[in-house]
C-alpha cells in the first residue's frame, strides 16, 4: 500500500509540473541560433540572429530578424509586425497565430490547444490512477451508481471544510506537514472519482451502441474521459461540467473508503444455510 501511494504521489506530481511549466516559462534575449528548452525566446527589434531557432516548451517570439528556419514544439511564434524570419516557420503542438495573423479565432484557437493538452496530461494521469487503483475505482463507481446524491453532498461539503482546515493546521504550526497531504489527498479523491465517473458513462455511452456487448474497463474509461474533455473544453458549460465531476467524483472516493452499512444503515443478511445443531 505505501508503494501505490508513491507511485501515486510521484504521478500527482509529475502532472503537476507538465500544467505548470509552460506558463512559468522563462524569457530569454538571443543574439544566436540553436535550441532552447522551457524557455520563452525572444529576439529583439534591432536583433540578427543567424543560424535555425528551435524552442521546447516555449514561444518564439520575433520582434527582429532571424537569418533561418523557427521551430517551436508545444508553443507558438509570435511575429511582431516589422520582423524578417528567411526560413521556414513550423510548429508542433501549439497555435500558429502569429504566421496567420489574419486568421479569425486564432488567439482563441492558442488558447483551446493548451487547454486541450492540459486536458490529456490529466486525463492520462486519470487512466494511470484506475491501473494502480481499480477496486478503489470500483468501489467509488458503484457508491455514484447507488448514491449519486450522497456522494455529491459528500464532496460539497469535503471541498468546503478542506478551507478551514487548511487553516486550522496552518494556525497550529505543529500541522503544517499535514496541510500536503491534505492537498494530496483531496487531488487522490478527485482523480479516483473522475476515473469513475468516466468509465460510468463511457460504459453507458457503449451500451447504447453496441447494447449487447460490454466494453472493456480500460476502453470504457477512456471513451468516458473523451466526453468529459470534449464538455469540459466549452466556455461555459465547462465550468458546470468541472464543478460537479470535482464534487461527485469527490463524495464518491469518499464514501469508497466507508463500508456502505455505515451510511445506509442497512444491515447485511445472515448466511443462508441449514440451522446449525443445538
Amino acid at each position: 500500500m505505501t508503494h501505490r501511494i508513491a507511485v501515486f504521489a510521484a504521478f500527482v506530481l509529475a502532472a503537476l509540473a507538465l500544467c505548470i511549466a509552460p506558463a512559468s516559462a522563462k524569457t530569454l534575449m538571443i543574439d544566436h541560433g540553436g535550441s532552447f528548452f522551457g524557455e520563452n525566446v525572444v529576439v529583439a527589434p534591432d536583433q540578427v540572429v543567424q543560424g535555425d531557432v528551435t524552442v521546447f516548451g516555449g514561444n518564439a517570439i520575433i520582434e527582429g530578424e532571424v537569418d533561418g528556419d523557427v521551430t517551436v514544439f508545444g508553443g507558438t511564434i509570435e511575429a511582431a509586425p516589422g520582423s524578417n524570419i528567411t526560413g521556414n516557420q513550423q510548429v508542433y503542438g501549439g497555435a500558429l497565430n502569429s504566421i496567420v495573423p489574419f486568421a479569425a479565432g486564432a488567439t482563441s484557437l492558442a488558447a483551446d490547444s493548451a487547454k486541450i493538452t492540459t486536458l490529456l496530461a490529466y486525463s492520462f494521469v486519470v487512466v494511470l490512477i484506475f491501473l494502480i487503483f481499480p477496486v478503489r475505482v470500483r468501489t467509488a463507481l458503484d457508491r455514484i451508481e447507488k448514491h449519486p446524491g450522497l456522494s455529491a453532498a459528500t464532496g460539497v461539503i469535503a471541498l468546503i471544510a478542506s478551507f478551514p482546515i487548511a487553516v486550522l493546521l496552518f494556525i497550529s504550526f505543529i500541522g503544517w506537514p499535514l496541510i500536503p497531504l491534505e492537498f494530496v489527498a483531496i487531488v487522490a479523491g478527485v482523480l479516483i472519482g473522475q476515473s469513475a465517473l468516466g468509465l460510468l458513462i463511457g460504459r453507458r455511452l457503449y451500451e447504447l451502441v453496441h447494447p449487447h456487448a460490454t466494453p472493456s474497463p480500460l476502453g470504457a474509461l477512456i471513451l468516458g474521459l473523451v466526453v468529459l474533455c470534449a464538455a469540459e473544453i466549452l466556455p461555459i458549460v465547462g465550468l458546470f461540467v468541472v464543478a460537479l465531476v470535482w464534487t461527485i467524483g469527490l463524495g464518491a472516493a469518499i464514501l469508497a473508503f466507508i463500508r456502505e452499512t455505515t451510511f445506509t444503515g442497512r444491515v447485511a443478511p445472515p448466511p443462508s444455510g441449514p440451522p446449525m445443531p443445538a
